[in-house]
């Protein structure tokens, strides 16, 4: 019979509990100061007493509370608390509702090609987060990787479970005691140094199950599994999936390659390539249907946002609109007043007055900011339309003002580059009569 939960831990009201494994008990509790619900997970004491394994339970659980307020990314949980003594041991964590994609990986609950490519470029942009604050995750699996909300067709996924973390590369692991045989690198399996490259390959795999419906390797036990992980190929993924494009079979193979020197030596490098997905397969339901691996690609292409960290870059594509206009549309008409800005993604705009054409706007151009930053009711001093096929990122200014303070900071700094560079360009005509 199982126990019933505690009706508080520490600060936190236990509302009841989400999950029970082998060394914890998750609960879903409510912080009464922060007025947040958060996953609180208790550790068993006798778990972390154990002969054989509870050295290994309590490196683990103190590898992750380690870890209090560090990852800070809209794609990673965040761990808000941490209590370690002998007698209580528990971590308190963003509480995430929906599952996990462990849901999504057989055959007959696979998710769309492009999903799988959207939720697997996000998580390598918030694995490399990690990377460059010197953390490699180590347990890269489904089970791992929440999805926010209901629906995981559209739902935003979140990486967890950070216990076996290692910082550095200079760390031995051990198959038997830390992370998951089916997703380690051969380097993991060998017990090599580690460094990032082994997360790269485990989002590999599960890229590779997701696609498929199954594991790339199956084994009854875990010498067989590390034998092929090591020596064997995989069945092709389009033998598995026919929709499964060559292009997308080729990342995911430079992923899981066995040898360092011909896997991804960079997230970067990986996450490019699913942008470059994106990009090239141009199968959207609707022309307005923009992809958040596309608006996040673009944003960081952009100079105006070379100083937004990835983090501020998530958070802008959550607050702008994109659409495509076509040749003759307007996007702003002169005399109108206008509480939104805009940047140019692609094509070709004419900004005109009267008729006469004032200037040209090419991709990665900014325009309209001034009836945002300026004090009062502003009217828009030009039309401005498209020549070509366009593609259009508005801002609101209300949108703007909800934004984090360092969001936007980089707005007014990048702001004032683009008045900056409209001034000497204006001083260079001037010259020139």
């Amino acid at each position: 019979m199982a126990t019933p939960p505690p009706d508080r831990i520490g600060k936190y009201e236990i509302v009841g509990e989400l999950g029970r494994g082998a060394t914890a008990s998750v609960y879903l509790a409510r912080d009464p100061f922060a007025q947040r619900e958060v996953a609180l997970k208790l550790a068993f004491p006798e778990a972390l007493k154990d002969r054989e394994r509870g050295r290994l339970y309590s490196h683990l659980f103190l590898n992750e509370a380690s870890l209090v307020g560090k990852l800070n990314h809209p794609h990673i949980v965040q761990i808000y608390d941490a209590v370690v003594a002998d007698d209580l041991c528990y971590i308190v964590m963003e509480y995430v509702p929906g599952g996990t994609l462990e849901a999504f990986c057989t055959p007959d609950r696979l998710l769309p090609v492009e999903r799988v490519v959207e939720i697997a470029f996000k998580c390598s942009r918030a694995l490399d987060f990690a990377h460059r604050l010197g953390v490699t995750h180590r347990d890269i699996k489904p089970a791992n990787i929440l999805v926010a909300g209901a629906n995981a067709g559209s739902g935003d996924i979140k990486i967890s479970d950070f216990g076996a973390a290692i910082t550095g590369s200079a760390e031995r692991t051990q198959v038997s005691g830390i992370g998951s045989p089916a997703y380690m690198s051969p380097q993991q399996v060998k017990e090599q140094p580690l460094d990032h490259r082994t997360d790269i390959y485990s989002l590999g795999v599960v890229m590779y199950q997701l696609l498929a419906g199954q594991l790339p390797f199956q084994a009854s036990n875990n010498y067989n599994m590390v034998y092929q992980i090591i020596n064997t190929a995989p069945t092709p993924l389009h033998q598995l999936r026919r929709e499964v494009p060559a292009s997308l079979e080729a990342i995911v193979a430079r992923a899981m390659a066995k040898e360092l020197d011909r896997r991804y030596a960079e997230w970067t490098e990986f996450a490019q390539d699913l942008a470059e997905f994106f990009r090239s397969k141009k199968r959207r339901a609707a022309a307005q249907d923009f992809a958040e691996t596309e608006k996040f690609d673009t944003l960081r292409s952009l100079t105006f946002f070379a100083d937004f960290s990835d983090v501020e870059i998530w958070e802008v594509v959550g607050f702008s609109q994109w659409r495509e206009v076509a040749p003759g549309d307007l996007v702003m008409r002169d005399g109108e007043p206008g509480d939104f800005f805009c940047f140019l993604a692609d094509g070709e705009l004419k900004v005109s007055k009267h008729g006469k054409i004032l200037n040209l706007l090419t991709a990665g151009d900014c325009f309209g900011e001034m009836a945002v930053i300026s004090r009062g009711a502003q009217l828009r001093g030009a039309d401005v339309s498209a020549l070509t096929d366009a593609k259009v990122i508005t801002v609101r200014g209300e949108a703007l003002a909800r934004a984090s303070e360092a969001c936007r900071m980089h707005f007014y700094q990048a702001f004032l580059e683009v008045l900056a560079n409209r001034l000497a360009l204006a001083n260079q005509r001037l010259a020139a009569f």
